[in-house]
């Protein structure tokens, strides 16, 4: 689709928005407009960082990440200490974390992207992506169906930082935190290119230091406006699941996961109330 059509179509949606739902909606979906329009110039993939550092041992993705991670902690973790009304993304730790963070890491690898990066890929129209899309809806709805057996499996408290400690200490913690990851990665990235007789990439390439930085703005704009953290996941298993129960392919309403009170609610209402939903809306026009 050419730019201008698509330019005066995302304007007439931002105007029905802020005029038929919301201000906050539509300032939400501005802010996913911007997170996609970076996520795609800038090619900042979160997948791509890590490859880059396995396959050819070049930091830059990776210390782009902790760049964005590091502004993002300095920009929010006040704002999550003055202002009690904002919440922090907090799960439990939990068995169900540390299988799926694997299963989701190795899918990420085959699938060339994340929730983010198959977002901002299916609107610029890869193919592969767009088909991604639907399957990732799919598979983060059946997930949540069975969610609540994988956390009886053994699961911890979950503890915020913020809230424990006051957020200077969390804040100092987290950037030594990530400076340590930083060290770890500067010198595995030197050792392995010495051995290879290889020239040392650099650690801080463009790019990826102007998409952290205007990631971290975006981030903790929408964390201001939603009341809580970016995310994208979430809004995938709704859409399946208003299918699913619209459908009546699946009782959705009898399970665990979407029985819970706000859940439950999200199910009812359209997905423009959604806060996810409307910025993945956002990110996928960006």
């Amino acid at each position: 689709m050419k730019r201008l059509p698509l330019a005066i179509l995302m304007a007439v949606f931002f105007g029905w928005l802020l005029w038929s739902v919301s201000v906050r909606q539509a300032a939400l979906f501005a802010v996913g407009i911007g997170l996609g329009a970076v996520l795609a110039g800038k090619r900042f993939g979160f997948t791509t960082g890590w490859r880059l550092l396995v396959e050819d041992k070049d930091p830059s993705g990776v210390f782009g990440q902790l760049l964005l991670l590091a502004l993002a902690a300095i920009l929010a973790m006040p704002l999550l200490g003055h202002f009690p009304e904002l919440t922090a993304a907090l799960g439990p730790p939990s068995v169900s974390l540390i299988v799926g963070a694997f299963v989701f890491g190795l899918c990420m690898q085959i699938a060339d992207g994340c929730g983010s990066g198959t977002l901002y890929k299916a609107g610029l129209g890869i193919p592969m992506n767009a088909a991604i899309l639907p399957v990732f809806a799919i598979g983060s709805f059946l997930g949540s169906l069975h969610l609540g057996w994988w956390l009886d499996l053994g699961r911890a408290q979950p503890v915020g930082l913020v809230s424990a400690w006051g957020w200077p200490t969390a804040l100092l913690a987290t950037l030594a935190g990530l400076a340590a990851v930083a060290a770890v990665v500067s010198a595995y990235c030197k050792r392995a290119n010495h051995r290879a007789g290889r020239e040392y990439k650099p650690l801080f390439v463009r790019k990826w230091v102007v998409g952290a930085v205007l990631l971290a703005v975006l981030a903790t704009l929408n964390l201001v406006i939603a009341g809580q953290p970016w995310g994208v996941v979430y809004g995938f298993g709704l859409w399946a699941a208003k299918v699913a129960n619209a459908t009546g392919a699946v009782d959705v309403g009898s399970s665990w996961f979407w029985s819970q009170p706000g859940n439950a609610l999200r199910l009812q209402e359209t997905v423009l109330l959604d806060v996810t939903s409307i910025t993945n809306i956002g990110i996928l026009a960006g």
